[in-house]
């Protein structure tokens, strides 16, 4: 079965930076399209970036600027690179993939704090 298994997180000072990982088994990576998601306390699940199984890139308004996507077809990963990091940025941070012709992102990892101090 797909596992998604993220790590990176922790805690930062605003204005620095960090880099999660998403390491995915048990699919086709190559054609997944992958993405992060965020949900802070008392709020619910949003969209942060994705890149798609052709390398397509899309970025929440909220982080485009800030974080980049990137993917590692060799290596089954999707890194999210994080910079100019803020306070609203903390948040548990999700992996997901959406096979190919699928509508939604249908696996999903545990996710991996990340919290920043002002």
């Amino acid at each position: 079965q797909v596992q998604l298994v993220e790590s990176g997180g922790g805690l930062v000072q605003a204005g620095g930076s960090l880099r999660l990982s998403c390491a995915a088994s048990g699919l086709t990576f190559s054609r997944y399209a992958m993405g992060w998601f965020r949900q802070a306390p008392g709020k619910e699940r949003e969209f942060v970036a994705a890149i798609g199984w052709s390398g397509s890139i899309s970025y929440s308004d909220s982080v485009k600027g800030r974080f980049t996507i990137s993917r590692d077809n060799a290596k089954n990963s999707v890194l999210l690179q994080m910079n100019g990091l803020k306070a609203e940025d903390t948040a548990i941070y999700y992996c997901a993939s959406k096979a190919i012709g699928r509508p939604k992102y249908d696996n999903w990892g545990q996710g991996t704090q990340v919290t920043v101090s002002s």
